[in-house]
Formats: C-alpha cells, structure tokens, sequence
C-alpha cells in the first residue's frame, strides 16, 4: 500500500478529507491533522534552522577561501603555482553551477531526495580531508575546490526542492534568513581559519574543517526533509523547462546574471584597497567582516519586503542602494571610515539582491503556471554561478588594464577605478528589469 492510498483510508475515518493543491503543482488528497503546518510551528521553523546552517556551513566556509587563498601563495609548497585561486573559483561555481542538475536529480528520484543533504554533507567534508593530504595544487583543485563544491550544491539543494512545502505566505522572509546565514558565517569563518592556519598549517586546518562542519550540521539533518508525501505524480511532469524562453524569465536572468559579475567583487578586494590607503590588519580584515554583518540585516529584510511588495519594488531598492554605495561611497573613499561606511552600505543593498528571487520566481509562474517554483529557482541559481565564474577573470582583466591610476579623484585614480566602475554598472545592470517595464516590455 503506498503512502497517499493510506492517507486516504485514514482520512475517511473521520471524515476529514481534503484536497491540497501544493505549491509545487501536485494533488495530494491528505487529512488535515497528518501534516505539520506551513509557515510556522516547531517543524517548520526546524527545517528553516536546518537550511540556515547549512547554507551557513557551505557559503561560509566556500566563501573564506580568500584567507586559504593568501597562505597557499605565501607557502614554499603552492608558490609556483598561478592556478590557486581556481581552487575557490570551482568551490563556488560548481555549487552554483550544478544546482539545476541536483533538483532533477531529486525530483526523478523523490525516495532519495530526503538523503541528499547527508550525502552531500559527507562528500563536503571527505573532500576537505582528502585536501590535507594534498602535495600540489591540482590536488586542491580537486578537493577543495571540485569536490567541495560537488558536496556543498548536494548538501543545500534539498533546501531550495522543499522550501515551497513548508513556507508559502512567508516564502521571502523564509529564503531572506537562509541567505543571511552565510552572511552570518562570512563573519566567523574568516577569522577562524585565518588563525587555525597560521598555528597549524593547511593541513592541520582541512582536517578540523571537515570534522567541525559534519558535528555542526549533523544534528540538523534529520529536520532537512520534506513535509509532504511522497506522490504517484509523475515526476518528469515538473520538469517543464519552457519558462526559460519566456521574456519575463529572460529580462529577470540577464539582471540577475549582470548583477552578479560584480557583486563577489568587493568582499575580494576591499582588504587590499584599504591596505593601499594605510588601514592595519585588522581594519583590512574588518571591512569584510562589516560586509557580511550588513549584508545578514539587508536579507532579512528584503525577504520580508518581498512577501508584501512587488519584486520590482525590491529590485528597486537594492540596485539603487548598490549603485550609490559603490559609484559615491566607495569611488570617493580614501579614509578608512568612508571604507567601512561603503561596507555597511554596500552588505545592506547588494547583499539583500538574492532575497528577492522568490519575487522573481512568483512573476515567472504568473505567466507560466506549469512551471515550477524549485526548477526555476536552480535556474536562477544557474545564473548567479555564471556571474561568479566570470568574475574572477574578469577583475584580473580590469586591474591591468586600468590606466586611471593618478589621474582620476578618490578610489578612481587608486588603481582599482575600473574595477569600482564594473561594480557599479554591474549593479545598476542588475536592475535591467526596471527598464523594461518602463518601455512596457514587463
């Protein structure tokens, strides 16, 4: 006897029987008391604190790579190598980029869904052991940069697959705190790491990762789960792909895919600008540190936001916010505090961007109801991947061929000015959908 035929039965015991058209497109006929409530109760807010750490976990640690990414260059070990920052590159643009690949994984194969997260924890945390033992780069391309990577898009993407089952009016501000969480992490691991491999080298430092991030996320795993039945639909039925060729889906994904270029710009080279305009260590590290604080508020919010505005409202703010914040503040910016003013700005605004996709995935379904909520979020993951990816290169490009050094005001003649300059037009870029809708293609 399957799961939903003994639904059934029970629920004409009693006489309780109901039809509940889910979120995410299936009919399930169900008794009312059987499953836990949406948008709140203990099991709910279980699972959203179960996502929340381990995005935290993923993000966080993924996102540190930069104090890794100075001890590899500095090691007699790595320094010949001109190949150490792909080791973060595929850390993060693997995770981002293999999210769509991981949900249809999931969706095919729905008994296995509720194990993804395990899985995925423990590829992550293998990985990073096996990059203890590593003798050269390639090894830590392999490890804790593939491998990571593959682990960490396993380990979260259950998160975004069950999200619409448990939240649904609250679905923003439920994403806003997930998200805010690897602002949160972005915070500790830094400092963390920075003073585990200055004491015990990399090794020493992969090794604690791998155990510290399983203890902390294992206690979460069992709440990472569905809240619904498993369902005699057909699977394949929700993988509807044709909203990718919609133009309201296309104008949000080339915003979103903008946006991102330069948005994991600032959080790699705000420690150096500041140390080239004089600040200590510790104010060079703290501008990052400030970032991320921000930028945990600024997704709270904007989740919140999002469950009561339009999203083009949410856009609206963030990218106007991003573009000020990077074109005045922190192009003007040659004293350490306009630096950490630029900071709290910038984590409020740009880093609030990510809070409105559910906004962007609710205009999608206005025009395309067969499309479904999680597959196109892992398309819009897809997008942010692609922007990471390019990013880095891109920035390398900027710095060379920067010729404003000396001749421009502020930030601008530092010789990060066309860097300050792509941050910025990415951002406003980011709100391409706004322009549409003034030409009335929205």
């Amino acid at each position: 006897m399957d799961t939903s035929t003994a639904l059934r039965k029970i629920s004409s015991l009693d006489g309780k029987t109901r039809l509940c058209s889910c979120s995410d497109n299936e009919d399930i006929t169900i008794n009312q008391h059987v499953l836990p409530p949406t948008d709140g109760g203990f099991h709910a807010w279980m699972f959203l604190a179960a996502c929340t750490m381990i995005e935290a976990l993923v993000w966080g640690f993924a996102f540190a790579f930069g104090v890794f990414q100075s001890y590899y260059r500095a090691s007699d070990k790595f320094e010949d190598s001109n190949m150490v920052a792909v080791i973060g590159t595929c850390a993060t643009g693997i995770a981002y980029l293999s999210c769509p690949l991981a949900i249809v994984t999931m969706i095919l194969l729905p008994r296995m869904a509720k194990w993804f997260s395990t899985i995925g924890l423990t590829i992550m945390c293998f990985s990073l052991a096996m990059g203890s033992f590593a003798s050269n780069v390639t090894h830590l391309i392999l490890s804790q940069g593939v491998g990571f990577g593959i682990g960490g898009c396993i380990a979260y993407s259950p998160s975004i697959l069950f999200m619409s089952q448990w939240f649904i009016k609250r679905r923003g501000l439920a994403f806003g705190i997930v998200w805010a969480g690897s602002g949160l992490s972005g915070i500790i691991f830094p400092l963390g790491l920075g003073k585990l491999l200055s004491q015990f080298g990399f090794e020493t430092t992969l090794r604690i990762s791998s155990v510290l991030l399983f203890v902390l996320a294992a206690p979460f795993l069992y709440f990472h789960k569905p809240r619904l039945p498993i369902s005699n639909t057909i699977a394949y039925r929700r993988l509807n792909f044709r909203f990718i060729y919609n133009k309201v889906f296309v104008i949000y994904q080339i915003g979103n895919i903008m946006e991102a270029l330069g948005f994991f710009l600032p959080g790699i080279y705000l420690p150096t600008y500041a140390r080239l305009i004089g600040a200590p260590d510790y104010l060079c590290s703290l501008t990052v540190t400030i970032l991320n604080l921000a930028s945990v508020f600024g997704s709270v919010s904007m989740g919140f936001l999002c469950d009561r505005y339009h999203v083009l409202t949410c856009i609206a703010i963030s990218t106007i916010g991003t573009v000020a914040s990077v074109l005045l503040i922190w192009g003007f910016s040659i004293t350490i505090p306009a630096l950490l003013v630029f900071s709290v700005a910038y984590g409020l605004f740009a880093g609030s961007f990510s809070a409105t996709w559910s906004g962007f995935t609710h205009e999608v379904q206005q025009v395309d109801s067969a499309a479904d909520a999680t597959v196109i979020f892992s398309i819009i993951a897809f997008g942010r991947g692609i922007g990471n990816v390019v990013s880095g290169p891109l920035s390398e490009v900027l710095l060379k061929a920067d010729s404003w050094q000396g001749r421009a005001v502020g930030a601008y003649g530092s010789g990060f000015g066309l860097l300050i300059v792509c941050t910025g037009s990415s951002a406003m870029l980011g709100g391409l959908c706004l322009l549409a809708r003034c030409f009335k293609f929205l």
